[in-house]
């Protein structure tokens, strides 16, 4: 959700971006030759475009694009990331989303788990207020955001985080991951803007901290709740032998994390979501695959875009339907 100030005037916009682009629009397969555009001032420095390209009929065996444009002026926007169910787990339609926030647009965000007790959950890098609540996956591209100053900021960048436990000032153990499943040898941080509780099984240790110190030690219970001003550490099996001999109530704790980007961002960021692959790089198109599968890659899917042309950001999305408006083939 963001805020529109400008003059006196103020709008709202909500934004959970996804995939980075750069310069241009997404090119569709499909006949340019037959294409019908619409454009809408939402607000001041705010247009909405619709693409709609390609065999405009019903004809199962031809193509068409629908493509949705957010045309921005940064300079009267803002773009702020909101939480579906205003937690890290969990799911919310986009509409739901800018409805309770009063929000004048709204796109999907980035790639999240969707199924499961952990649905929602992030899979790559999540980053509030310089606050790591997702770690990175592999060298994918991400998005930062700034909304400091007169105008919005946006760079692409590929993120490095590294983090650790540091115990009484000295001895420290290497951070796995940030509000998702503890898996084999992982410790795992679980943050008050993950959920209630760490939704863990009992095969594990989890200590609860709360004003930097540990308040209780559970091993073999799972699902501890998450005080507001603290966080959970969840241990298993190399994890869980060092927290047992290293975690005691009242014992000093503190996590220390270290965001790198490549390249270094040119501001100080508001919020750093995951995306990928970079699909235009220099005003060129970029071949990346960012670890990405064959089946995701080549495959069609709808697509979410971020990126800026000139002095213009815009926000795209995407689809491709065969046949019936109702049968998107993605």
């Amino acid at each position: 959700m963001s805020d529109f100030s400008r003059r006196g005037a103020t709008f709202r916009l909500f934004a959970a971006l996804a995939l980075y682009v750069s310069a241009v629009f997404p090119h569709a397969q499909a006949d340019p030759a037959q294409e019908i555009r619409r454009s809408e001032t939402l607000a001041p420095g705010i247009e909405h475009l619709e693409i709609r390209r390609g065999d405009l009929t019903d004809d199962p065996e031809h193509d068409r694009w629908i493509i949705h444009v957010l045309l921005l002026d940064p300079r009267r926007s803002r773009l702020v990331l909101a939480r579906a169910m205003d937690e890290v787990v969990g799911a919310e339609t986009t509409s739901s989303l800018a409805a309770r926030h009063g929000a004048l647009a709204a796109v999907n965000g980035g790639y999240f788990r969707t199924t499961g007790t952990y649905r929602g959950e992030p899979t790559g890098l999540l980053v509030m207020e310089r606050k790591v609540l997702s770690e990175p996956l592999g060298r994918r591209t991400a998005l930062a955001i700034s909304n400091a100053g007169e105008r919005t900021r946006l760079a692409s960048a590929r993120f490095e985080v590294k983090a650790e436990v540091l115990v009484e000032g000295q001895k420290t153990y290497p951070v796995s991951g940030f509000n998702r499943p503890r898996e084999e040898n992982e410790l795992i941080v679980f943050t008050p803007e993950f959920h209630r509780t760490t939704l863990t099984g009992p095969d594990g240790l989890e200590a609860v901290i709360e004003g930097g110190r540990i308040v209780t030690v559970s091993d073999g219970a799972g699902s501890q709740p998450i005080p507001r001003g603290g966080y959970v550490l969840s241990a298993d099996g190399a994890a869980r032998h060092w927290a047992r001999d290293h975690l005691r109530a009242g014992t000093r704790i503190e996590i220390r994390n270290e965001i790198r980007a490549d390249p270094p961002l040119p501001f100080a960021a508001d919020f750093i979501i995951g995306a990928g692959p970079r699909l235009v790089k220099d005003g060129q198109a970029a071949a990346e695959s960012e670890q990405f599968s064959a089946d995701f890659s080549l495959k069609r899917h709808p697509r979410t875009a971020a990126g800026i042309r000139g002095a213009t950001a815009f926000l795209c999305l995407s689809r491709s339907t065969a046949g019936s408006p109702r049968r998107v083939s993605g």
